[in-house]
């Protein structure tokens, strides 16, 4: 019984370090690919605004817009870019050539496991911890 103990709570040690590195490893996406138009800190003010027609949203509070629930499946599908239904162009680009890579299974609220690129679930992570 100790030993099923211990594996359980080595268990949960390692998946909670497997998400602190995915939100590290958005952390990182953000600071690359998002900050210059949304800021070092999400809110919509990052130095390129002063270049750019329509204003960034402010990404610390996509769950306060939506009722105190992060939508991840419609924020990943917004910034990969299925959401605006367009590969180039919008206020915001598609960042889907930059997010390919390996794949994890996502519940995407249907049932259905869905393979999704890890750079993507990592960056969309990052941004529910960052939520106001």
């Amino acid at each position: 019984m100790r030993a099923v103990s211990l594996f359980f709570a080595m268990s949960g040690v390692l998946a909670l370090g497997a998400c602190t590195n995915e939100v590290e490893t958005g952390r990182a996406s953000f600071a690359d690919l998002c900050a210059g138009c949304h800021g070092e800190t999400g809110q919509g003010n990052g130095p390129m605004v002063a270049n750019l027609t329509t204003k960034p949203a402010d990404l610390t509070r996509i769950s306060a817009r939506n009722g105190g629930t992060f939508p991840r499946v419609d924020v990943m599908s917004k910034i990969y870019g299925y959401a605006r239904g367009e590969a180039h162009g919008g206020a915001m680009p598609a960042f889907w050539p930059l997010l390919d890579g390996p794949t994890v299974l996502v519940e995407t609220g249907d049932g259905i496991l869905t393979p999704t690129p890890e750079p993507l679930v990592a960056l969309t992570s990052y941004l529910e911890s960052i939520q106001q």
